[in-house]
C-alpha cells in the first residue's frame, strides 16, 4: 500500500456492500498474539473513499498509541463508515447490521464501540448482531471527560502552581458528548467559560442548562484570551491558519488528532503553550470499555483507579518535555512507540471483504 499514512498496519479491510449501502474501512494498526485490537467505529460524511481511508489509517494508529499509554495490552484499530448524504433510519440500521456481520467475520480480533456519528441507539443495533461490541454497559463518555479533567488539573498545576479550576477561564470547541461532559465537570468552579458549536439546537440546550456559558461563533473560539482551550470537536483543530492566533496557556481537549501535523506541536511549544497530547488524556473511554471487556460487572471505584494513569502519564510527559526541551506531542509519540516496539512484529495483510 503506497498511502503515506500506512504504518505497517496489520490489516486493512475495505467494506463495500452496495445492497445494504455499507461502505467503509476497518484498519487494524497493531495486533498482538491471542488478544484483540480495540478501536471504536465512526460514521460520518466523507467526500471520497480516499478521505475515509486516510481517517481510518490515522485514527487506528492513534488507538495503538492510546492503548500503549493507557497501559492496556491491546493493539489499536478503527472503523469508519460512510454516512450517505440522505439516509433513513431504516437504511442506517441496515448499514450497521451489515457492518456488524463483517465485524463477526473477524472472529474477535477486532473489538469496537461508538465514536462520532454512532449513538446508544445505533450501538444497540450493533449489539444485536455482534458480541464484539462494547460501551453500552460502561458508558465511556463520562470517563473520557473525567480523564481530560484529571489531566487538565495537572496542566494547571504546571502553569499556574495550583490545580484548582476556580477562577480559571476556558474556551471549549464543540459541545457534543465529550465537550458537554467536560463543561459539566468545570461549570460550578470555573471563572468564565466560552464555548462554540455549529449546531443551533446544541447551543440552545447548552445555554438553557448552563446559563453562565458565553457562546461565541466557532471562528472566534481560537483567538480568545483564556487559560485553557479545549478542542472537543473533530480532527485538525490546531492548524496553520490558527496556531499563532491562540492566546491560551494550555490546550487540553477530547478531540482525536487535534494537531493538523506534528509541526503544530512544535509551534505550540515555541509559543509557550502547554499541549496535552490528545490520545494520552482522552483515553478514559477506552479504559472503561476495556474494563467492560475484561470484567463481568462494571465497578466505578475500580475504573476511577485505572483513570489515574492519565494524570501520571501527563506529568511524566511534562517532565521529559522540560528536561529535554522537546514538544509534548513528540515526547508522547516516542513513549508510545517505545512501548509498542517492544512487543510488535509486523504481519502485514491488506484484504477486501
Amino acid at each position: 500500500m503506497q498511502n503515506p499514512l500506512f504504518d505497517s498496519h496489520y490489516r486493512v479491510i475495505a467494506l463495500d456492500l452496495p445492497k445494504s449501502m455499507l461502505k467503509g474501512f476497518i484498519a487494524i494498526h497493531r495486533k498482538f498474539p491471542n488478544i484483540p485490537s480495540f478501536g471504536a467505529t465512526r460514521m460520518a460524511h466523507y467526500r471520497t473513499d480516499q478521505e475515509m481511508l486516510d481517517d481510518a489509517l490515522k485514527l487506528s494508529r492513534l488507538m495503538s498509541y492510546k492503548n500503549a499509554m493507557a497501559g492496556l495490552p491491546y493493539g489499536g484499530a478503527k472503523a469508519v463508515i460512510m454516512l450517505p448524504s440522505r439516509v433513513t433510519l431504516a437504511q442506517k440500521k441496515n448499514i450497521l447490521r451489515a457492518y456488524s456481520e463483517k465485524v463477526n467475520e473477524l472472529a474477535g480480533s477486532f473489538i469496537t464501540g461508538a465514536d462520532v456519528g454512532i449513538d446508544d441507539y445505533d450501538l444497540k443495533v450493533m449489539y444485536e448482531k455482534s458480541k464484539y461490541m462494547v460501551g453500552l454497559k460502561s458508558k465511556p463518555v463520562p470517563y473520557t471527560a473525567l480523564g481530560i479533567y484529571y489531566a487538565l488539573r495537572v496542566g494547571l498545576r504546571e502553569i499556574f502552581g495550583s490545580d484548582s479550576v476556580s477562577e480559571r477561564t476556558f474556551a471549549i470547541q464543540g459541545l457534543g458528548k465529550i465537550g458537554s461532559n467536560l463543561l459539566k465537570l468545570i461549570y460550578k468552579e470555573a471563572g468564565k467559560i466560552y464555548a462554540a458549536d455549529t449546531n443551533p439546537d446544541t447551543r440552545k440546550n447548552i445555554k438553557k442548562t448552563y446559563p453562565k456559558v458565553n457562546l461565541v461563533p466557532p471562528e472566534k473560539i481560537f483567538s480568545l484570551q483564556v487559560d485553557v482551550f479545549s478542542p472537543c470537536a473533530l480532527s485538525g483543530a490546531i492548524n496553520k491558519s490558527n496556531v499563532n492566533k491562540l492566546q491560551c496557556k494550555i490546550v487540553a481537549g477530547g478531540a482525536n488528532n487535534q494537531l493538523e501535523s506534528p509541526e503544530m506541536g512544535r509551534r505550540l511549544f515555541e509559543n509557550k503553550i502547554l499541549y496535552a497530547p490528545d490520545y494520552v488524556i482522552n483515553a478514559g473511554g477506552l479504559i472503561s470499555v476495556a474494563d467492560e471487556y475484561e470484567n463481568r460487572r462494571i465497578n466505578n471505584e475500580r475504573l476511577l483507579g485505572k483513570l489515574q494513569v492519565i494524570a501520571r502519564n501527563f506529568r511524566a510527559i511534562i517532565s521529559t518535555s522540560n528536561n529535554k526541551h522537546l514538544p509534548t506531542n513528540l515526547v508522547a509519540d516516542q513513549m508510545s512507540e517505545k512501548i509498542l516496539n517492544r512487543k510488535y512484529e509486523p504481519q502485514i495483510t491488506a484484504v477486501r471483504i
